[in-house]
């Protein structure tokens, strides 16, 4: 088992070291502790997840770790809420050293499966074998990036949709814009609000993977299709060095020699972009369905009324389908594959408190597009939270960049991105990342 897991995670290890980040705390990873648990002894159970902040979705997932808590005095559970921006290296770290947390958040798609892959997890099936109801509640398609040969290991707390496309509709009254629906369009109302004065584009890529899962992700499918990515992705028929998707970095790098973006956009976290937006200063903004529950606690009812969602303006002669939003099922709690007995027991109970029926309507009703059927009280919500829900239903989705690309290949076009933004040249990104990818995939 040794032998698979420092197979599995070669490439976590040459870009991770242990000393780099602490070690879960002393409860918190299963490695050698005993199982069988003394009926007068607390289980000690430890959860890691990126919930952090102070949006609403983060604090109604953490009231659901709460009620856990509450609910079972027999369980000592040690909850760390790691910031999203740490939170993929620290998993890395400890996944080397093969000392992962009891149960922990884990993306969907490429994520999960380095864990699968280097057996450190194990499947919930049982969990939703045990309430039929519910697992037959959660939308078609909905456990596929969480699978494994036909066994399930997490279940999606909410859905990834990365691509929304904001606009303040009283900007682009008050100055004669047209909401743009064509790339030409939206490069007509960049120049308009320059000439205003007026941020066109909110952007706030300091992670790095902003630009890539919210704009290029999109905006590339626009231009080569899902069928030519999905083949990229596994070096099978297509590379990125493709002049198509070229040409997708050209049209991305265009929005920056534009003057698209406010000034210091690579210093910028998502959050901080998305307050330049909801206070007035761009005139638009693309980003994912995080934030609208950010937006929902940050800004005023009248800001968020005069703001509108839709999808990304469509390319000339793409392949893709315009009337697309990139997203899917978002990444949920996995098990560690040690634990066994009473710890195994308590740690399925906690997942479904999280991820039951019960945290479901929490979250979506946190202004968060989930993957679940939830009748969502009106009332509770914002009426841009409302206006993007029903969009959602009415679009495809497409593959996001980063749940299909391995770590290195993500790693590239996320760095690569923003050496772009800053006039790196299109054909030179598109080549790190072939070569980041090809060599992951030993291609």
């Amino acid at each position: 088992m040794k032998k698979k897991i420092a197979a599995s995670l070669a490439s976590v290890m040459a870009i991770a070291t242990i000393a780099a980040c602490g070690q879960p705390a002393e409860n918190g990873a299963s490695g050698g502790a005993k199982t069988d648990t003394p009926a007068a002894e607390k289980v000690k159970l430890s959860i890691w997840h990126n919930f952090s902040g102070d949006d609403l979705r983060a604090k109604a997932v953490r009231a659901q770790i709460d009620k856990f808590k509450a609910a079972h005095p027999e369980v000592e559970l040690d909850a760390q809420a790691i910031p999203p921006d740490g939170y993929r290296q620290r998993l890395k770290t400890v996944a080397a050293a093969d000392e992962m947390p009891d149960v922990f958040f884990a993306h969907s798609g490429s994520g999960i499966k380095e864990f699968h892959d280097g057996g450190l997890i194990q499947p919930i099936t049982p969990l939703l074998t045990k309430y039929p109801d519910w697992k037959n509640n959660f939308t078609p398609g909905a456990f596929d990036p969480l699978s494994f040969n036909d066994q399930v290991y997490a279940v999606p707390i909410n859905a990834s949709v990365t691509s929304l496309f904001f606009y303040n509709k009283s900007l682009f009254d008050k100055h004669g814009v047209t909401v743009p629906k064509t790339w030409d369009e939206l490069h007509t109302a960049i120049k308009a609000f320059k000439d205003k004065g007026i941020t066109p584009i909110s952007l706030g890529n300091k992670a790095a993977w902003l630009a890539q899962s919210s704009i290029l992700s999109s905006l590339a499918d626009r231009v080569t299709g899902s069928d030519w990515f999905l083949k990229a992705a596994k070096q099978e028929g297509a590379k990125f060095t493709d002049p198509e998707f070229v040409q997708a970095l050209t049209l991305l790098k265009g929005l920056s020699d534009a003057g698209a973006f406010q000034q210091g956009f690579n210093s910028l976290d998502n959050t901080q972009m998305e307050q330049y937006f909801i206070s007035g200063k761009a005139a638009m903004m693309i980003d994912g369905a995080w934030a609208l529950t950010n937006m929902a606690a940050t800004g005023t009812k009248e800001q968020l009324d005069q703001v509108e969602v839709a999808v990304l303006p469509s390319v000339p002669g793409g392949k893709g389908d315009p009337n697309t939003l990139s997203g899917g099922a978002g990444g949920g709690l996995a098990v560690n594959k040690k634990l066994t007995g009473k710890k195994l027991d308590a740690a399925l109970e906690l997942i479904y408190t999280v991820s039951g029926p019960e945290g479901m309507k929490a979250v979506a009703e946190s202004n968060t597009i989930v993957n679940y059927k939830v009748d969502v009280d009106q009332s509770k919500v914002t009426s841009l939270f409302y206006k993007a829900y029903n969009l959602s239903k009415t679009v495809k989705f497409t593959p996001v960049y980063d749940a299909y690309l391995s770590s290195q290949g993500a790693e590239a076009i996320n760095n690569g991105l923003q050496e772009l933004l800053m006039g790196g040249k299109p054909e030179e990104i598109a080549k790190k990342l072939q070569d980041a990818q090809a060599r992951s995939l030993g291609k």
